[in-house]
């Protein structure tokens, strides 16, 4: 087995140099835990070695001179095409094989030792059966290739939340996609000699065959073990991989929350920030909203926004007795499609340069181009490198393309993004995509009914996952795909941490909103115009946290007024304004029977309390 003790490196020739060198200095560490972090990652390295038999071992150092012998290597054997020098400078387009353009939920497995633990969300296979499977396919893999060693940190080094990794890829796109991705090389060395401890990543390209496609998960080893997909949420193991499935693991054990979530903070005239944290499904309008513009007369009022994060937040404690949120992330790894000037136009100054791009069409000018970047769609090359025109009978970028660019090149970035401490967060905001039922905003009634909000959550099925596009399904906190244990445990722990926040009398704890960009009208349009507008929402939410902002009780909870969201000034009619926050009873008494199958899925783990706020749901309806 591979996590097991550790085998040497083949033998090599005389005279030959060694498979692989230790970074001078770096492995040598002091007595103690650290030493034997720096022993154990030896050791591994040597084991995966010794099993998958590289022609070569390089460890990562993360130096810009490092990324540029990876590109230009990847430029000279066709893995990547190099985009246009002046207009998008440092960049570079990758085609993934047809097969492999989204996360595959069916071929990701949670093995921990008891399959209750994984539950009813998860595919499970036990850690022997599945390792059963992986160590044959694993055998000799690389043969050929170079085996980079990529360590890295997830969260600003330094901090209490810092997590370290480090990830074996044959892969040097997943190698160059985790160096914008996350802090890599000697910083992640240096983090694990303050640490001594690491979690464990392996993964191969394989065949890229979907039948030996796996992407399994060991939260009792914090372990990682991906095999034949080269697509970011399979392959980048820094990303969903570690920073969810497997700390939401830890968080539960130690006492913090890992959450699909964004984190953006909201200054008023007054000078006040606000932080909120949001957790939207994939595709869905976060990263818009992680970045979102004001309009021009709320920026003449002095509003403002900037992005601390855009996917991924781990919340922890701070000294307060407050909710202070952290980004674990180094970049941002964005749903190209829709992405634009008019929607959000900081995601694409962040993208203008050293940025690599995954599935995008190509013009002829050598720059990238997709569905929704630009009025008028050009004469190009598709994802699938074949030429494309408006008449086509295809989008020209996949739907899922993706770009990933290091976050620091946002132009709403935070100051304080890379603050070890992290953020405090005010308030905790779910959203969906609903084309009908749900409406605009509204407030929840306290945490334990903010819970059950998140707990119910559910959306229309997007790109980013295989599966029929418009599909509604539930998704908690808008983590299905991504909670490494149990979902009912994991509601749990959400109560938990809101008695904790509560307890001594006070509530610490963030209030929490629901919100439905999408809500359409009979006639099928949508009924609120989204992206810059959804300010006025952000406003609202800002005048909560700080007890004002009017707002009427609903059986749902709080919704704002007409004259909160300054609905004169938009434009939306009296009629379009009931549609937004309609709640019909019929509707949402159908609603609450689904919920209650939602829940049956849990057993006897569901936590009682978010059963009671369905039924009292129901009883509010009359």
């Amino acid at each position: 087995m591979l996590q097991g003790s550790a085998r040497l490196a083949p033998r090599r020739p005389p005279g030959e140099p060694p498979l692989f060198a230790y970074p001078n200095g770096i492995m040598d560490a002091p007595t103690g835990s650290p030493a034997k972090a720096a022993d154990d990652l030896k050791s591994w390295v040597a084991a995966v070695a010794a099993r998958t038999r590289p022609s070569h071992v390089h460890w990562c150092d993360g130096s810009d001179a490092e990324y540029r012998r990876l590109t230009e290597a990847m430029v000279a054997d066709g893995t990547l095409i190099p985009l246009h020098e002046r207009k998008q400078p440092g960049s570079y387009l990758h085609r993934s094989d047809p097969s492999d353009v989204a996360r595959l939920e069916d071929r990701t497995f949670i093995c921990s030792e008891n399959e209750a633990d994984a539950g009813p969300l998860n595919n499970w296979k036990s850690p022997a059966e599945m390792k059963a499977i992986l160590d044959p396919l694993f055998e000799g893999c690389m043969r050929g290739r170079t085996m980079y060693v990529v360590p890295y940190v997830m969260g600003p080094p330094g901090g209490d939340a810092a997590k370290v990794g480090v990830e074996i890829t044959d892969s040097p796109y997943v190698a160059a996609n985790m160096r914008i991705m996350t802090r890599m090389g000697r910083v992640a060395l240096e983090e694990l000699a303050r640490k001594g401890h690491f979690t464990k990543g392996l993964h191969s390209t394989g065949d890229l065959s979907k039948e030996n496609r796996y992407i399994a998960h060991f939260p009792d080893e914090d372990l990682i073990m991906s095999f034949s997909s080269n697509y970011g949420g399979n392959a980048l193991l820094g990303k969903k991989c570690h920073a969810l499935r497997l700390a939401s693991v830890q968080a539960r054990n130690e006492g913090w929350l890992a959450e699909h979530m964004l984190i953006v903070g909201v200054t008023n005239p007054q000078g006040e920030t606000t932080y909120i944290a949001g957790a939207f499904p994939s595709a869905c309008g976060k990263t818009n909203l992680a970045m979102l513009v004001p309009p021009v007369a709320d920026r003449a009022q002095g509003w403002s926004v900037e992005t601390v994060g855009d996917d991924i937040a781990w919340l922890r404690f701070g000294e307060d007795g407050r909710l202070w949120a952290v980004n674990p992330e180094h970049g941002f790894f964005g749903v190209a499609p829709g992405t634009s000037e008019e929607t959000n136009r900081n995601a694409l100054a962040s993208c203008r340069a050293n940025t690599l791009f995954t599935n995008v069409a190509l013009k002829p000018d050598r720059t990238v181009w997709w569905e929704g970047l630009e009025p008028a769609p050009p004469e190009c090359i598709d994802w699938l490198g074949q030429p494309w025109t408006p008449d086509s009978d295809h989008p020209a970028a996949h739907p899922n393309s993706r770009f990933t660019a290091p976050a620091g090149q946002c132009p709403s970035i935070s100051d304080r993004w890379e603050d070890p401490q992290g953020v405090p967060i005010d308030a905790i905001v779910f959203g969906g995509r609903r084309s009908r039922v749900m409406p605009l905003a509204f407030e929840a009634f306290d945490w334990e009914h903010g819970t059950y909000l998140g707990a119910t959550m559910s959306s229309e099925k997007t790109a980013a996952a295989e599966g029929t596009v418009g599909e509604l399904r539930f998704d908690p906190m808008a983590m299905r795909p991504f909670c490494g244990y149990h979902i009912a445990d994991y509601w749990r722990h959400w109560l938990e941490m809101g008695r904790k926040g509560n307890a001594g009398g006070g509530d610490k704890m963030p209030k929490v909103f629901h919100v439905n960009w999408f809500r359409r009208g009979e006639d099928g349009r949508f009924l609120w115009p989204g992206f810059g507008d959804n300010m006025r929402v952000l406003e609202w939410i800002v005048d909560r946290v700080q007890g004002a902002g009017d707002a009427v009780e609903t059986p749902l909870g709080y919704r704002p007024t007409r004259e909160e969201l300054h609905m004169d000034d938009l434009g939306v009619s009296a009629e379009d304004e009931e549609a937004l926050f309609a709640v019909n009873r019929d509707d949402w008494r159908a609603e609450c029977d689904q919920r209650d199958a939602w829940f049956d899925l849990c057993g006897d783990r569901l936590p009682p309390e978010l059963r009671q706020q369905n039924d009292a749901l129901r009883e509010r309806l009359g």
